[in-house]
C-alpha cells in the first residue's frame, strides 16, 4: 500500500496505492459514513410541522490519505500516530429552514375513490404508502412512475385487473390506476399544471368522465408541476373500501370542473379469449366522445385566471367470451 520509489534525486521518495488503501480501509470506516437527510413533513394532530434535515458526512479520502501516509513515514519518535479521518459535510436538499418556508399550512385540495377489489386494493395501499409524505418543491415535476420505481412482486405488488389490449386482463400491479386517478384529481383541483396523463382506453364508472388516469410500470405516467410559489406535500390514506389524496400547501386558486356531454355513441365487438385466469367474461358498454373543462379562479377575488377544455374518445368495451 505505501511503497518507495526513486525520486530522480538519488533518493526515494515515498507513495500510496490510494484505490488498495481506499479498499483496506472503507469496511472499517463505512458506519461513519451517512447520507443526507432531506427535512420532510408530519401531519399528525391535523397540522403540518417540519421534521427537520440532518447533514450527511462523506470521507475525503485525498485528505484522510495524505495524513495517514505523512504519520506513517514521520521519524518523531514522540509523535502521534493515530490519525483523524477527513470529513466533507454533506448538505440535504431540502433544510429545516427552506421546508419552514415552503407555506404548507393548510388542505387545498382532497379527492376520494373507492369500489375496488381486495386484491387491487392492497396494490392501491402499497403505492399510497410509498408516495405519503412526498414534497414536490415550487418549479418541480411530480412522476409517479419515477417516484415510486418499479412496482413489481419483489415490491409486494400482487396480480390483479388490469386493461390489457382493450380488454379486462390481470397483471401484477393491478389497480394502481385507481391511486393514479384519485392523485390526477387531487392534482386538478389544486390547480396544478398537467403535463402528462392518459385516460383509460375505455370508460370505468367509478371514475369521473374525462377526469381519469391510467398508468403502468415503465409505459404510462402520471406527471404534474407545481407551478406555484408554495411547497407542496401529497398525504394519502387508505382503507379496505377508499383511497384519498390530500395536497397541503397554501390555497391560492379555487378550481371548477364542467363535464360536457356524451357524444358520438360507438357500439362493442365480441370477442373470445381461452378460457384461463386471464379471460375475464364481461357484456361491455359502449364507447363515447366527452369533455372537461377545468376554470381556475383566484381565490381572493374570483378573477378567472384559466379555462382548459380537454376532449376524450373513449373505446367501447368489448363484449368477452371465455371458451
Amino acid at each position: 500500500m505505501l511503497k518507495f520509489v526513486a525520486d530522480g534525486k538519488g533518493g526515494l521518495s515515498p507513495t500510496m496505492d490510494q484505490k488498495a488503501a481506499v479498499k483496506l480501509f472503507s469496511p472499517a470506516l463505512a458506519s461513519t459514513v451517512r447520507a443526507p437527510v432531506d427535512a420532510t413533513f408530519t401531519l399528525s394532530g391535523g397540522s403540518p410541522r417540519v421534521v427537520p434535515a440532518k447533514d450527511g458526512a462523506r470521507i475525503d479520502w485525498t485528505k484522510t490519505l495524505a495524513k495517514i501516509q505523512k504519520t506513517a513515514i514521520t521519524t518523531d519518535p514522540g509523535s502521534r500516530r493515530a490519525v483523524d479521518v477527513v470529513y466533507d459535510v454533506q448538505k440535504p436538499k431540502l433544510s429545516t429552514a427552506k421546508a419552514k418556508g415552503l407555506g404548507v399550512s393548510e388542505v387545498v385540495s382532497e379527492f376520494t375513490t373507492g369500489g375496488f377489489a381486495e386484491a387491487s386494493g392492497e396494490n392501491i395501499r402499497l403505492v399510497a404508502q410509498t408516495v405519503d409524505g412526498a414534497v414536490v418543491l415550487p418549479g418541480e415535476s411530480f412522476s409517479l412512475n419515477g417516484y415510486t420505481g418499479t412496482r413489481g412482486s419483489a415490491q409486494g405488488y400482487v396480480t390483479s385487473t388490469i386493461i390489457d389490449h382493450g380488454h379486462t386482463s390481470k397483471a401484477v400491479g393491478g389497480g394502481i390506476s385507481q391511486f393514479a386517478t384519485t392523485l390526477y384529481n387531487a392534482a386538478y383541483f389544486a390547480g396544478l399544471e398537467d403535463v402528462d396523463h392518459t385516460e383509460h382506453s375505455y370508460y370505468i364508472s367509478r371514475y369521473p368522465e374525462a377526469r381519469e388516469a391510467t398508468v403502468f410500470d415503465g409505459a404510462i405516467d402520471l406527471v404534474f408541476r407545481n407551478n406555484t410559489d408554495h411547497g407542496i406535500v401529497i398525504d394519502t390514506e387508505w382503507s379496505p373500501s377508499a383511497i384519498t389524496v390530500r395536497l397541503w400547501s397554501t390555497k391560492t386558486v379555487e378550481v371548477e370542473s364542467i363535464t360536457g356531454s356524451r357524444s358520438k355513441p360507438t357500439d362493442p365487438e365480441k370477442i373470445t379469449l381461452p378460457k384461463g385466469d386471464n379471460c375475464m367474461p364481461g357484456e361491455g358498454s359502449k364507447g363515447f366522445t366527452t369533455s372537461d373543462t377545468r376554470v381556475i379562479k383566484d381565490a381572493k377575488t374570483g378573477a378567472e385566471i384559466s379555462r382548459h377544455t380537454r376532449t376524450v374518445k373513449y373505446d367501447p368495451e368489448p363484449i368477452v367470451r371465455c371458451k
